[in-house]
């Protein structure tokens, strides 16, 4: 097995790429759902931004408990 193979098997390494995936098409939803709720509604868009950084922690908490193959 080569080096890169022996990196990219690291139950660390696995989780990085996974959450920046995550954060990828996550944020990208974020911006366009900010967007609109900054046009569109009285909510403050800090307010919005600081429950979505919560919310999703846990979200993706939740979507690393599923797949359990980071803990091996």
């Amino acid at each position: 097995m080569s080096r890169l193979a022996k990196i990219a098997e690291h139950p660390l390494m696995k989780s990085f790429i996974l959450f920046s995936i995550f954060r990828a098409f996550y944020g990208a939803g974020i911006l366009v759902a900010t967007y609109f709720i900054d046009r569109e509604t009285s909510i403050p868009w800090w307010l919005f931004l600081l429950f979505s950084m919560i919310f999703s922690r846990l979200l993706f908490r939740l979507i690393k408990r599923k797949r359990g193959d980071f803990n091996e």
